[in-house]
This record gives structure tokens, sequence and C-alpha cells, in this order.
């Protein structure tokens, strides 16, 4: 068995970076958001940093969980979110804005939610 408070703390952290990432993402309409002004290029920059904690932050998990955890939830493309890190930390400059567009418009509300309901589950199941 794993540690569930070592677990729960890792998910409260991913979960307020994934809090931090629609909140930063509010104001922006379009990929052409992120790179048409300073402050849109700010917020690409902020939000990616995220990302990177977000899929660290899994990979984590991951670790501290033996992979057990994350695949009882299977809402969330898990291989997918931990791989856009390793994306966004080494080919930065390859980063599409439509890309990150799409995560933050499609996908990041999903992972909140999920993130929130893994945490309630193991409180709830916590002995």
């Amino acid at each position: 068995m794993y540690d569930r408070e070592l677990a729960t703390e890792i998910l409260s952290q991913i979960l307020k970076a994934t809090q931090k990432v629609l909140r930063r993402f509010e104001p922006i309409q379009s990929p052409d958001d992120f790179v048409l002004s300073e402050s849109g290029l700010e917020k690409f920059d902020a939000i990616c940093m995220q990302l990177i904690a977000i899929g660290e932050g899994l990979k984590n998990l991951d670790k501290v969980t033996d992979k057990k955890l994350l695949p009882n939830y299977p809402q969330v493309d898990w291989t997918k979110a931990k791989a856009l890190r390793d994306i966004i930390s080494h080919h930065y400059f390859d980063v599409n804005e439509e890309a990150i567009f799409i995560v933050c418009d499609k996908h990041m509300k999903k992972l909140e939610c999920t993130i929130a309901r893994i945490i309630e589950d193991l409180e709830v199941n916590s002995p």
C-alpha cells in the first residue's frame, strides 16, 4: 500500500496548479491571444510552467503510488498529461500556442474535476 497522505499532498499541489492554469486562461479567446501581445506571451509562459509542474507532479504521484492510483480514473489520458511536461520542457521553442490553447480549453476542467475527485476519494477511504 502507498502513503495516502503523501499522495494527497501531491494531488493538492496538482489541483492548485490546474486552477492557476484555468484562471490564467480565462481571458484567452483564441491561440492568437497567446502571441499577439506581451501580456499574452506572459500568460503562455506562465501556463506552460504550470503544465510542466502538473506533469512532474503526476510522474511523482505514479512513483509514490507504484502506478496504481491513476488507472482508476480513466477519464483523463494520464500518459498524455505526463508527456506534455516532457514536450514543453525539452522542446519549448517548438511548443505550439494552438496545442496549449486546446489543452487549456478542452482538457483542464476535466483534469481539475478528476484530481478533486481523487483527493475526495482518498480522504473518504483513508484509514
